[in-house]
């Protein structure tokens, strides 16, 4: 699962990592919670930095509550559940961060201790998602994505047993989205490799989804026996 991600950076790296034009001042969140807007790039518009609500609402939903529990999609069956099948067909997008945090349980009793997980050469995360537009009774429209999550690599997998499907290059961006078929659009759904992650811990302030500065990507003393 990813359940916090942020995104902090500037717009001439994201034109250069990207390929794409942004000219609007980007907003940083040191600390992306469900329900709140973040940038992605759509394959409708692909050369559009656009803000979407995280947590997908499926456009038939009866209300937004269904966004709070469609904030990740599992690679694994999404072809098939009712919330996805449209989107991974028809509707990919690109979620954009500088990091995420995953959660690693200590021992019984003890709280859940959080470390950030970036890319060892401070490039951009990439992302892989599905996005959808729900209407409102007046017709008001709410545009939502969803992260798709796959197993972990080698690093991840000693912190938590899931992560995001990153895709690092834009030749698998662009595949991500130009990709029809549908067998060959799942196979791109995959663990990084290895050894391309930096991960370190960092305070249990990131816990408050109302906590949101730079001090969240400072580290401190990680757990012991959590790299052995």
């Amino acid at each position: 699962m990813c359940g916090r991600y942020s995104f902090a950076s500037s717009k001439e790296k994201v034109a250069k990592q990207l390929g794409i034009k942004v000219e609007q001042p980007l907003e940083a969140n040191y600390n992306i919670a469900p329900t709140q807007k973040a940038y992605i790039i759509t394959d409708a518009q692909p050369d559009v930095l656009q803000q979407f609500r995280w947590g997908l609402i499926p456009y038939w939903a009866r209300d937004t509550k269904a966004g709070s529990n469609l904030i990740n999609a599992r690679a694994e069956g999404i072809a098939s559940k009712p919330s996805f099948r449209i989107p991974i067909r028809k509707q990919r997008c690109l979620v954009i961060a500088d990091g995420f945090y995953e959660w690693r349980k200590e021992g019984r009793g003890m709280a859940s201790s959080p470390f950030r997980i970036m890319m060892h050469d401070g490039a951009l995360l990439v992302f892989a998602g599905i996005w959808d537009v729900w209407k409102n009774d007046d017709g008001e429209e709410i545009h939502s994505f969803s992260v798709i999550t796959t197993r972990p690599n080698a690093e991840v997998s000693k912190i938590h047993n899931r992560m995001p499907v990153v895709l690092p290059n834009r030749d698998l961006q662009s595949r991500w989205f130009a990709e029809k078929d549908l067998l060959e659009t799942l196979a791109l759904l995959n663990p990084l490799e290895d050894d391309m992650l930096r991960i370190y811990a960092v305070s249990h302030a990131v816990n408050s989804v109302e906590a949101n500065s730079p001090d969240l990507y400072n580290p401190v003393e990680p757990p012991p026996r959590l790299f052995d």
